[in-house]
Formats: structure tokens, sequence, C-alpha cells
């Protein structure tokens, strides 16, 4: 387990602040932010090789924060590897292991056992983060930290790294805390994500919570949704059907509602239990579906627009509509884009649920 409490840290200028959250024990957690958002600064900060001047760090139920790096029983593995150069690379991955025959197990397993011919100078960036990981979990840690480690790897080798990685933090029931900015790898591997920014915790959770319900705009634009409208709110009734307006005067009370949002020409209609006034309407791309014609369907929300852009990348299609002058952004297979054969300038139909819409 780890958990941290009001952490706050130094380095140079940058300050680390009141960063709060924990990752249960066993699970995986993932950080996650922009450059410079103290990412690394915080996994050095559990481990001990920087200061906490503030807060409380504990591990598996231990407070650590006051123990050095070499009595915390943890695994750190840094993005560039950071390997012994005038070691083998076997005698790398057999550092500080108890077991010579579990650490060539490991690295059998992370690819690492096919490099023990090799001298670490000539080493790519890639192998030495492979080596760098079976070392780490040669040791049998009980807290494992991965400062993006997969990073140098090309994106065969990345995905069978990463498929590795979470087979052994299963197997062997390691908590492990991993940066990445690899929102794909965050929602594979993930049980807690982190967001930071500035030195600080924007939103912690189950990944799919903070993904599907950022806890404001900035940080649905920072996780890559396309579609995010300044607007207002305005409740239409508790319970009531999505559209219909409640005669009733009396207070409605707290708890999910039929919500009308407006932002300029679009209205939306959508599910929770915002408060009437300014607010975001966030959209996930992959929530809205396109048509050629209207079609009957329970989505409360369908719009007339234009096909603005359509930008392919492999599987997947990303569709730009424009509606009155504000676009809405629709991602479907790039079978389903050939099937409707969609064009720039042609007419098309998005619809999405109110339940797709979150509010922040």
């Amino acid at each position: 387990m780890i958990e941290v409490a009001g952490l706050g840290a130094h380095v140079g200028t940058f300050r680390l602040q009141d960063v709060t959250f924990t990752v249960p024990h066993g699970q995986y957690g993932v950080v996650i932010g922009p450059a410079g958002s103290g990412k690394t600064t915080l996994l050095e900060t559990i481990a001990g090789v920087i200061a906490a001047r503030a807060g409380r760090v504990a591990l598996d139920g231990r407070d650590v924060t006051a123990e050095r790096p070499e009595d915390r029983r943890l695994g750190i593995v840094y993005q560039h590897g950071y390997l012994f150069p005038h070691l083998s690379v076997e005698r790398n991955v057999a550092y500080g292991a108890a077991d010579p025959a579990f650490a060539t197990e490991i690295a059998e397993r992370v690819g690492a056992r096919a490099l023990y011919d090799r001298p670490v100078p000539a080493l790519s960036g890639g192998e030495r983060q492979l080596v760098a990981l079976a070392r780490a979990l040669a040791v049998r840690p009980s807290v494992l930290l991965l400062d993006e480690p997969f990073s140098a790897l090309d994106p065969r080798s990345r995905t069978i790294a990463r498929r590795t990685v979470g087979a052994l933090h299963r197997e062997l029931g390691i908590t492990v805390l991993q940066v990445t900015h690899d929102f794909t790898e965050a929602g594979l591997l993930g049980d807690v994500a982190v967001l930071l920014d500035h030195g600080r915790v924007l939103q912690a959770g189950p990944p799919d919570d903070v993904f599907r319900r950022p806890a404001s705009p900035y940080v649905a634009e920072f996780l890559g949704a396309e579609n995010v409208f300044a607007g207002t709110v305005r409740a239409l009734g508790n319970g009531a059907p999505a559209g219909a307006e409640l005669r009733d005067p009396r207070p409605v009370p707290a708890g999910p509602r039929s919500l009308e949002f407006r932002a300029g020409p679009l209205t939306i209609y959508a599910v929770g239990d915002a408060a009437d006034g300014a607010t975001h309407a966030v959209i996930r791309a992959e929530e809205i579906v396109l048509s050629r014609e209207p079609s009957p369907t329970s989505a409360r929300n369908q719009f007339a627009g234009t096909i603005d852009e359509i930008a392919t990348l492999g599987a997947l299609t990303r569709v730009a509509v424009d509606v009155g002058g504000v676009v809405l952004v629709a991602a479907l297979t790039t079978r389903s884009a050939q099937e409707l054969g969609l064009a720039r300038g042609g007419r098309i139909y998005a619809s999405f649920k109110a339940m797709a819409v979150h509010l922040c």
C-alpha cells in the first residue's frame, strides 16, 4: 500500500504541495500530468531520494517519512534506466536479489535475459529499460515505483513489456505507482489514477471516473476530451424526462435531475445534480453516434450538421461536425466511417444520450 497525505517537497524553485492519495495494497496506481507537473519529484519523495518538507508517506502501513531510501524496501525504475556501467547485464539484474534463479526467471519474462552477453554501454535506451525493470523486480519489492519505464521501447515491445509487468504485479502482489504520459496505458494498467499539475493533485480516483467525470474543464481538455463547452444549465425537474418542464413550483430535492444546458446554438439535455447557472459540459467523442438520416433513438440529443473535417488514424476516425458554428467531434471506427460514406461538406446527424453529458 502507498499512502501519501499532505505531502510537500522542494526542488529548487519547484514545490510539491499538499499531495494526498492512496494506492491500496496490491493495486496499480498511475500518475499523469503535463511536463513539469512534478511527477518524478513525487516518486523520488516517496522513495526518500528527495526529503519531504511536509506531510507523511506510509508504505504497507509503515510510516517511512523519515526513513532512508535503502530502508523503505521498495524498487524504483527511472526513465533512463541508470544501470551500473561497470557490471554486466546479468550482474545488474542480480544486484540485490536474494534468489539468483528468480532473478534469471524475471529477466527471461521481461526480455532482459537475451541481453546477458551484451555490455551495458552497447544497450539501446529500450534495452536499458528492460534490464532496469528486471533488476527492480528481481528483489521482490512490496512497492514498485516506475518513471515512464516503457517510453524508449518500440510499440510492439512496449505492449509486451506492459502486459508482462501487469502480470507480475498481480502474481507477486506488488503495489505499483507508475508515471506515464500514455492515457491508454493509464486506462489499461491503473486501478487508481492521480492527475498532477504544478505540484498539486487536481483529481484522483479510478481511471474511468477521472476520464469520464473530470473535475474541471481544464482536466477534461488535458485528458483529451474534444467536446468541452461553456454555457449555462437549468434544472427541468427531479426524475422528469429530459426536455419536459415541471410545473410544480416547489424546490427540487438534491440528487440526479433532468437538466437543460445551453451553449450558443446548442441546447443539450443531461442528467445530474448541477446547480443552475454557469458551468461546462463535457461529451467524450466516442459517445457521439453519427448517421446519414435522423434516427429513432433513445438518445435525447440529436443535431444536424455539416462535416467540417475527417481525420483517420489507423482503426479510428475522428469527424468534426459543424452545428450552427459550434463543432462537435465524434470518434468512430474507420470501417464505420467508410460504411457511412462520409465526405467533407456532407450533411450528417450527431446524437448522444443525456447520460453521456458530464457537467463540471
